[in-house]
């Protein structure tokens, strides 16, 4: 009778959940910060499935989160693309919240990105790309483990908080 109850205990023990990567660590904290903005400004985050606002609620939400009018910040590429973001909504505050310098995080993703679009774009090989761009994948490096800290502190407090 004890051995069964004991299986029987062992069984209705889930296994341990596995470890969650750092991305989607970082992706959770910054959908929980851009939703506590676009909330903060009587907006409704978007979701996967859910009924899309009407266009004018929809352009409204778009401008919340991803900023509004000309770009802020850019960046021309090796391969001759301009990469733009603004520096107005909830999701560039997201970025200044988690990785701090909003600027230098842009140009380090964006190169970091593209190292592989680079390397075709050349002819040459990947190592020789990210040899070339050694600051911006320190930087980046840097940066995210920085995100990384700031996510999982943020994540470990109440949603309300």
């Amino acid at each position: 009778m004890v051995l069964l109850l004991l299986l029987a205990g062992a069984a209705s023990c889930a296994a341990p959940a596995a470890p969650a990567r750092p991305g989607d660590v970082v992706k959770a904290a910054q959908l929980r910060l851009t939703d506590a903005c676009l909330t903060r400004q009587g907006l409704t985050p978007p979701r996967p499935g859910a009924t899309p606002p009407d266009g004018r609620e929809a352009l409204r939400v778009s401008d919340a989160l991803f900023g509004a009018g000309p770009a802020e910040l850019s960046l021309t590429l090796a391969t001759g693309h301009e990469i733009r973001a603004h520096t107005d909504g909830c999701l560039a505050a997201a970025h200044r919240r988690l990785y701090g310098d909003e600027r230098a995080w842009f140009r380090a993703s964006a190169v970091v990105n593209n190292l592989r679009s680079e390397a075709a774009y050349r002819g040459t090989d990947l190592a020789s790309v990210r040899r070339t761009h050694r600051a911006e994948v320190a930087g980046w490096e840097r940066m995210r483990a920085r995100a990384l800290r700031q996510a999982k502190a943020l994540l470990d407090r109440p949603s309300g908080r």
